[in-house]
C-alpha cells in the first residue's frame, strides 16, 4: 500500500477509536460494537483493565492518530516499496492495554506484515482494533495475523517482556534481526516550585494503569527537606484506587513488609512514599531520593538511562503526559521504523543513512 493510503486509513481508525472511547458509536457497525463491548468486558479477563483505563488508552491513541501527527511522523522517513514483504514476529506484553499497538503500527507503515503473539493478560483488544482497521481498509488484511502458539518463520522479531524473559528472547532470536525490550520505569524531577495543578497532573503519571506501565513514574527526585504534604494532597483524585481489590492487596502487603522490616515511609492512606536509591518501586509505592543540586540528578539519570523510559519534569516530558507519548517517542529510544527500514531496498539511501539500531 502507498504511504498516503496508510495515513488516511489510520487517521480514520483514530476517529473511530475516539467515538468508541466516548461511547458515541454507530450501532450498525459490528466491529465498533465488538470493541465497545470489550471495553467493559476486559476487566473480567484482567482485573487491571478497568473500563476507565481502556477508554483512556483508546482515546490516547485516537489523539495520536490524527492525520497531522501521522504526516509529521512519516516525514522523517522515505518509503520505498520493499523488494519483498517481510514477516515481523511481535511478542507483546500485557501490563497495560494494547501496549503492542505501536509496534504493529510501525510494521504496517513500513510496508511489511506482522504475526503477533499477545500476552494472555491482553489478547483481545489489539486483535479487535486490527479487525476494525481491516474493515476500514481491507488491504491491511494480508499484513496482520495473530497466533496463540510459538512464533515461527519470521524474518525479524520485536519482543517486550521482563528482565528475565529478555534473556530468553536474546537466546531464541539471536540469529535474527531483533529488538528486545526489558523492564523500564519513568522518573520525575521535582524542584519544590511545582504548582498544585502540576502535582495533580503528576498523579496521572504515577497512578494511571495502576502504575504498571513502563512510562509510569515510580521514582521521584526531590530537593533536600522537601515537603510532601502538598504532593499528597494533590493526589486525592486517585484515592479510589484503595477500592480496587488487587491494588489494595498490594498496598496492604507492601505496607506490612515495610512495618515488619522497620522501614521508614510516609503513608498517604492509599499509597506510600519511601526513600530508596532503586528506580523500580512496587505497586502502591513511590520511591524518592533527595538531592542537593540538580546537577546530581542529571548524573544519576544519565548513569541509569538504560533503566529509564522517560523523565517527567518542567524541562522534559510535561507533567501529566507520561502516558500519552507521541508517535515518534520510541520505547527505549530505539527507532523502530529505522530498524524495519533495513528490510527495504538500499536502506542506507532511502532511510536517511543512519545505522540500523538494535537492542539486545
Amino acid at each position: 500500500m502507498k504511504p498516503e493510503l496508510n495515513i488516511q486509513s489510520l487517521a480514520e481508525l483514530g476517529k473511530q477509536l475516539s467515538r468508541i472511547a466516548n461511547q458515541s458509536i454507530d450501532i450498525s457497525d459490528e466491529n465498533s460494537l465488538e470493541l465497545s463491548k470489550l471495553i467493559t468486558e476486559s476487566v473480567y479477563y484482567n482485573s487491571w483493565f478497568t473500563p476507565e483505563n481502556v477508554r483512556f488508552c483508546l482515546q490516547a491513541w485516537a489523539q495520536a492518530l490524527s492525520e497531522d501527527n501521522l504526516r509529521r511522523w512519516m516525514e522523517r522517513y522515505r518509503f520505498p516499496h520493499p523488494e519483498k514483504q517481510k514477516n515481523v514476529g511481535l511478542v507483546l506484553a500485557g501490563n497495560i492495554p494494547m501496549v503492542g499497538f505501536h509496534d504493529a503500527l510501525c510494521v504496517l507503515l513500513s510496508g511489511h506484515r506482522f504475526t503477533a503473539k499477545c500476552a494472555a493478560a491482553d489478547n483481545r483488544l489489539l486483535p479487535a482494533v486490527m479487525k476494525l482497521l481491516c474493515a476500514i481498509d481491507e488491504q491491511f488484511t494480508e499484513s496482520i495475523s495473530f497466533t496463540d502458539g510459538l512464533l515461527r518463520h519470521a524474518d525479524a522479531f520485536i519482543a517486550t517482556g521482563s528482565n528475565n524473559s529478555g534473556h530468553y528472547f536474546d537466546f531464541y532470536f539471536r540469529k535474527y534481526p531483533h529488538i528486545i525490550r526489558r523492564n523500564r520505569n519513568a522518573v520525575a524531577i521535582l524542584t519544590g516550585n511545582e504548582t498544585p495543578e502540576q502535582l495533580q497532573l503528576l498523579g496521572d503519571d504515577i497512578f494511571r494503569y495502576f502504575g504498571l506501565g513502563c512510562r509510569n513514574v515510580s521514582k521521584l527526585f526531590v530537593p533536600k527537606d522537601y515537603d510532601f504534604a502538598p504532593l499528597i494532597e494533590s493526589m486525592s483524585d486517585w484515592r479510589w484506587l484503595e477500592l480496587h481489590h488487587k491494588y489494595r492487596n498490594n498496598y496492604d502487603y507492601n505496607k506490612a513488609i515495610f512495618l515488619v522490616n522497620g522501614d521508614e515511609f510516609l503513608d498517604a492512606g492509599f499509597f506510600m512514599l519511601k526513600r530508596s536509591a532503586s528506580l523500580s518501586s512496587p505497586i502502591s509505592t513511590v520511591f524518592y531520593e533527595e538531592y542537593a543540586a540538580l546537577d546530581e540528578v542529571a548524573v544519576k539519570v544519565e548513569q541509569a538511562k538504560e533503566q529509564i523510559q522517560c523523565v517527567v519534569s518542567e524541562t522534559a516530558v510535561p507533567f501529566g503526559q507520561a502516558q500519552t507519548p507521541q508517535l515518534w517517542d520510541y520505547a527505549d529510544g530505539v527507532d523502530t521504523m529505522e530498524f524495519l527500514g533495513q528490510f527495504s531496498a538500499h536502506p542506507q539511501k532511502l532511510w536517511g543513512g543512519g545505522e540500523v539500531m538494535r537492542k539486545s
